[in-house]
């Protein structure tokens, strides 16, 4: 099987290329804008028609789309998030491959869910910020493309490479200064969230399901369960043998500057907030994954526990 993964070299990315290049009966040609793709080639500013030359060249079965951008501002994500899936779509309909689309779309696009619920993926989808707004239009645009296509929506990947910027990141980053420094106090900010995590290599493993299977539309990829931050802080600090007082501060969920939280943080002087949840989800989000357990044959393999350790281990070696 001849598969074209888009965006190797991100987050996502990295995953999914280990996991398909474990199976022999993959080839692999890996597209992106980095030095390291097989093939340079952007998406936001490529034309369709350039595309579509390259896909009949390789002649690809599998598309696999993980490019995208995470943070910037409305236009950069729109860019990066819908413009370029505009032309992977345009590029697979003029192309005489008749490959199929695996899109990896995210939790975000839903927006906040009532405290308590799962949300399955004929639920209306209200996203709170531009991000999820991006990622909407392009699950939309695939939808509507009249492709053989399916949207994962992964809802909040951690484990091994997860970014600094991101809330386990920089829960672990704070962690890793307070012990650096002999800190015994550890002030953080926003705990009171709960999210849905999935392990990163769980995610691989549902991209490659998706490849093999004849699955369309849209299907959820998380654990099934949200977590409260402030639980994960107590996973992360048992993990990384802390033995100070976790304190979390009386303050806003998500300040402007210091989203998670930094050693000795003077609560009475906390940065203004923007948003109080930058991802657009408010404060609880937990995935329904009998599709992906029905249609792919998936469940999740990796506990917390061991995504932290892995997050952990990365942030303790950092200099």
């Amino acid at each position: 099987m001849r598969v074209l993964l888009i965006g190797a070299n991100g987050y996502i990315g990295r995953f999914v290329a280990d996991r398909l290049l474990a199976d022999p009966a993959v080839q692999l040609t890996a597209l992106g804008r980095g030095d390291d793709a097989d093939v340079r080639f952007d998406l936001a500013t490529g034309s369709p028609g350039a595309l579509t030359r390259f896909l009949d060249a390789v002649h690809p079965g599998v598309v696999v789309n993980c490019s995208g951008a995470t943070r910037g501002g409305a236009r950069e994500l729109t860019r990066h998030n819908t413009v370029a899936v505009a032309t992977v779509c345009e590029a697979l309909r003029r192309s005489g491959c008749g490959a199929r689309l695996v899109q990896i779309g995210c939790g975000s696009e839903y927006g906040p869910s009532q405290p308590g619920s799962s949300t399955a993926e004929d639920a209306v989808p209200r996203p709170g910020g531009p991000y999820g707004v991006s990622k909407l239009a392009a699950t939309e645009l695939v939808l509507g493309s009249g492709l053989d296509a399916v949207v994962l929506r992964v809802f909040s990947p951690a484990g091994p490479g997860t970014p600094a910027g991101s809330p386990l990141g920089r829960l672990a980053e704070a962690m890793r200064r307070a012990m650096q420094s002999g800190d015994g106090e550890l002030k953080l900010g926003g705990l009171g969230v709960q999210r849905d995590f999935v392990d990163v290599r769980d995610v691989a493993r549902a991209v490659h399901a998706a490849s093999l299977s004849a699955a369309q539309g849209v299907i959820n990829i998380g654990s099934g369960r949200a977590v409260r931050l402030r639980d994960a802080a107590a996973v992360l600090a048992r993990v990384a043998g802390y033995g100070g007082a976790l304190h979390e501060l009386d303050a806003p969920p998500v300040p402007l500057r210091s989203p998670i939280g930094h050693p000795r943080v003077d609560s009475d002087h906390a940065a203004p907030v923007a948003y109080p949840y930058p991802d657009g989800c408010g404060s609880w989000q937990q995935a329904d994954v009998r599709t992906a357990r029905d249609r792919l044959g998936w469940r999740p393999r990796i506990n917390l526990e061991e995504s932290l350790a892995d997050i952990w281990m990365e942030a303790a070696c950092r200099i």
